[in-house]
């Protein structure tokens, strides 16, 4: 049920996000959420007896995952998120499971198959398929977007799959702490020129609400549920839940943002998702036959 809340929680995020990027600039929204949502973190986690002292080399490589994880990703994907829809941003991240489970099968945690490959297959076609539905126009401002948001998506399976390999022990809250932590300094520094020139006072009250759900429900809430299952039932089973966010983010945005999937659109979903599941099948089945 937890993955199920996060997949929820997620898909609202790209329209609160695509809502409030319409007054604020992408990397001074994800500087001032990262940072409000490391300190909530932080106290949380030491309200809850969850802060213990983690080794230094466990130390550096959540720190390492945290840049990659938050910093890295929340550049490509809000500024990618600017320039393309909710929708097209929601269906590519879709692509997400076929990414960790190539990257369980490259750093040996799972095996490739036929049917893992053929997953990618799929997957690949319906993304491409999703990136260029818009009117079948391939503009050059939009597919820049959604190339952003395809690296954001590699830089997020990274640390997927880096939490399973290096967050053994660590309590999943002070994970998300120190990667949340981690990943804002690294936006803070990028973004304090956008912040400083930010208007603060044309920010309306909506645009403050979409901010709030990018925090509280997106990062505060829903990056710990996230961890926690990474380190409870691996991090190719917890990526098939963000199948369930694509459909979450394409409703939302369709009711909030008005933007219309395509027939194009919708075929290019059923793809990835038939390649998400098609790929996520044979690593499990992969897993529990090397655990017989």
């Amino acid at each position: 049920m937890g993955m199920v809340l996060v997949s929820l929680l997620w898909g609202g995020n790209f329209a609160a996000s695509k809502y409030a990027l319409g007054q604020i600039s992408p990397l001074g929204f994800s500087a001032l959420r990262f940072t409000v949502a490391g300190g909530l973190l932080f106290a949380a986690t030491r309200l809850m007896g969850a802060a213990r002292p983690v080794p230094r080399r466990t130390l550096a490589w959540l720190i390492i995952l945290g840049l990659i994880g938050n910093t890295l990703y929340q550049t490509a994907f809000m500024t990618g998120l600017r320039i393309t829809s909710a929708t097209n941003s929601a269906m590519i991240v879709a692509f997400l499971p076929v990414m960790v489970a190539l990257l369980g099968a490259i750093t040996g945690i799972e095996r490739a198959t036929p049917a893992m490959w053929m997953g990618v297959l799929l997957g690949t076609a319906g993304v491409a398929l999703v990136v260029g539905a818009k009117e079948m126009s391939w503009s050059s401002a939009s597919l820049g977007g959604d190339l952003l948001v395809l690296f954001a998506t590699l830089c997020w399976a990274i640390y997927t799959v880096g939490v399973r390999r290096f967050g053994i022990g660590v309590d999943p809250m002070q994970i998300t702490s120190i990667t949340v932590a981690a990943g804002a300094a690294g936006l803070l520094v990028a973004g304090v020129p956008e912040l400083l020139r930010q208007d603060w006072g044309a920010v309306t009250f909506k645009t403050w609400s979409a901010v709030a759900y990018a925090t509280v429900f997106a990062l505060v809430i829903a990056a710990p549920l996230f961890n926690r299952a990474v380190q409870g039932i691996g991090s190719d089973r917890t990526a098939v839940y963000n199948c369930l966010t694509p459909l979450v983010a394409m409703a939302v945005a369709w009711v909030t943002l008005r933007e219309v999937p395509t027939p194009t659109q919708f075929v290019g979903v059923a793809l990835v998702l038939s390649g998400v599941w098609l790929s996520i099948t044979a690593s499990t089945a992969s897993t529990v036959s090397r655990e017989r």
